[in-house]
């Protein structure tokens, strides 16, 4: 206010400045025709107009430069300004600075008045540093975001992975059983043959001792009974084979090809979220 105060005084001094001289050069005779009182007032409105208009369009490329520079404050501390241009002619407002003006501008004590007011604290680096130091801790409560959300997404794949290895496990525990009971069932029916073969070669033996003239059947007897063990070694193998194919077809041997093949979909889904 003090600026356009004393810009519009000078500017005032200068209007009269001009009525001075058209009084000091031009009104030297006592009497004028209609036609020169015309052309001295042409001559001193184009000098007036031309004050004022200058005066005007220095005031607004003043403003601008002020309103430049509070801007520039502005989104260096990124802040966001809104201006609303009808309160620009808000009588009661304008009225209210005019007397601010008189009442603030007309005392002469009134430069030891101003240090005693409260001021608005200058614009330093210390609002920067404040502002860096809001957004390092915005920063630093997003990364404890994301750390929280990593150990939730780690601790999920290894719960994934315990679970895999559980169903592997049990797989290997259930082939592990099967087998077993296979193995025994085919060991308990060599076991049966071979003592069906014992005692058909001790009866041969007996025979054999006992009556010379059976020997030749005895001896069919056990090329037949040797065929038949391997008849019957060979169906050992064949129900080998069929039980294993009977196990991959249960509902069991399917139900954990199923898990393990969804869990290593679920590693595979929560590495690609990790890698992300």
């Amino acid at each position: 206010m003090r600026f356009a105060r004393s810009k519009r005084v000078l500017r005032l001094k200068t209007i009269d400045s001009c009525f001075e001289e058209l009084k000091d050069s031009r009104l030297v005779e006592e009497t004028f025709t209609v036609d020169e009182v015309k052309e001295m007032l042409d001559e001193l409105q184009a000098v007036v107009r031309g004050e004022v208009e200058m005066e005007l369009i220095n005031t607004a490329h003043t403003n601008v430069l002020l309103l430049r520079q509070l801007f520039s404050q502005a989104e260096k501390f990124y802040l966001r300004l809104q201006s609303d241009i009808s309160e620009l002619e808000n009588r009661e407002l304008l009225e209210q600075v005019a007397e601010f003006e008189k009442t603030d501008f007309k005392t002469t004590d009134k430069i030891n008045k101003e240090t005693s007011k409260p001021k608005l604290a200058p614009l330093n680096e210390s609002g920067v540093s404040e502002l860096l130091n809001k957004e390092i801790v915005r920063l630093q409560q997003e990364n404890d975001k994301l750390r929280a959300r990593l150990r939730t997404l780690e601790s999920q794949a290894m719960s994934a992975l315990d679970e895999k290895s559980r169903a592997e496990r049990a797989l290997k525990d259930l082939q592990r059983v099967q087998g077993e009971q296979q193995v025994a069932a085919q060991s308990k029916e060599i076991n049966s043959l071979e003592d069906t073969v014992a005692a058909l070669r001790e009866d041969y033996e007996r025979s054999l001792s006992a009556n010379v003239a059976t020997q030749k059947d005895l001896q069919d007897n056990l090329i037949s009974s040797k065929h038949e063990l391997l008849r019957v070694q060979e169906q050992l193998a064949l129900a080998e084979k069929e039980l294993d194919k009977k196990f991959q077809q249960t509902a069991a041997y399917r139900n954990m090809k199923e898990i393990l093949t969804k869990k290593n979909e679920q590693i595979k889904e929560i590495r690609k979220r990790l890698q992300r």
